[in-house]
């Protein structure tokens, strides 16, 4: 554990994690601590900018510690599961900074830590985990909050930690941090208003959205595993089988490309098997055209009710 002299600390993912650059998005952890699980820094990426300028946006892997650059905003370095070492660029928007080391930055570090971060949202139905997986825009978040409406609670959003129990190989996952990522079309059609909310840079469409109730504080055991795809065609529910268990929790990883350059290879495919024994796994479609978050919440919890 690392060592904290009167900082303040914040939780997420279950860690204890200490930051030089502030984490409102986070919780704090009121009560003194002395042992820390993450910390969070500003210093030099050292030997390795010249290189990571000149290539930005790609990941650099070095005796395990993941570094990358982003054009205008910072150098990050990540390590050993335990540091994130950030190089700001002067002038750079914090909000930009703090969106890339909650993003990329915590999901190769759960990933050094042995914690398997799926990317999607996670909500909690009679005290187990379903996640929601799928690409960019197909409405993750969205149906996770038509659950939020109907009085379920957000495990996570984003990054969805998974972990395998100790005592029986059950896979588990910790919730993260109270808050949601939503577009301004998802608001309108939910009935939710953006005049308090704060856009994500260069996202002026897209809002934080805070989730001060309906919020899980503790590990719950995972359940199911739903991709989400965009069609033209009518809601359809499929059952995910056999090997195409794995390669959707391969794809459906945060940073995949991250897994094989760390020598997790092994690891993975080994913590997918057991997960993929022990879940339930759909593909669900949805017509593009329309918003159709409420029926997909009907259909998930009719398909769950027949499995019951």
């Amino acid at each position: 554990m690392l060592q904290t002299e009167n900082k303040i600390v914040y939780s997420a993912f279950g860690l204890r994690i200490s930051s030089e650059i502030p984490l409102p998005e986070l919780p704090h952890i009121s009560e003194p601590s002395d042992e820390l699980d993450i910390e969070i820094r500003n210093g030099d990426i050292g030997r390795f900018a010249d290189q990571l300028f000149a290539t930005p946006f790609m990941h650099v892997v070095d005796e395990g510690a993941v570094m990358f650059y982003v054009p205008d905003t910072a150098y990050y370095s990540i390590r050993d599961g335990r540091f994130i070492t950030v190089s700001p660029v002067q002038g750079a928007d914090e909000d930009l900074i703090r969106l890339y080391v909650l993003g990329t930055c915590m999901g190769a570090l759960l990933m050094q830590r042995g914690i398997l971060p799926l990317h999607g949202s996670a909500v909690a139905i009679q005290g187990k985990v379903y996640a929601f997986v799928g690409d960019s825009g197909a409405g993750k978040s969205t149906l996770a909050s038509a659950f939020l409406s109907q009085g379920y609670s957000l495990v996570s959003d984003d990054l969805i930690a998974v972990t395998l129990s100790k005592e029986d190989q059950k896979p588990m996952v910790t919730p993260s941090y109270p808050q949601q990522k939503l577009w301004q079309d998802s608001l309108n059609h939910l009935g939710m208003s953006s005049s308090d909310l704060r856009s994500i840079y260069g996202r002026e469409d897209k809002y934080c959205i805070p989730v001060a109730s309906n919020y899980v504080t503790s590990p719950l055991p995972l359940a199911g595993v739903i991709e989400l795809v965009k069609t033209e065609n009518q809601l359809q529910v499929v059952r995910i089988e056999k090997l195409d268990r794995l390669q959707t929790l391969f794809y459906h990883t945060f940073r995949p490309f991250l897994i094989p350059r760390l020598g997790l290879m092994e690891w993975h495919f080994q913590s997918s098997s057991v997960i993929a024994n022990q879940i339930s796994m759909y593909q669900l479609s949805r017509p593009e055209s329309q918003f159709t978050a409420p029926q997909l919440v009907n259909l998930i919890l009719d398909t769950l009710s027949m499995e019951a």
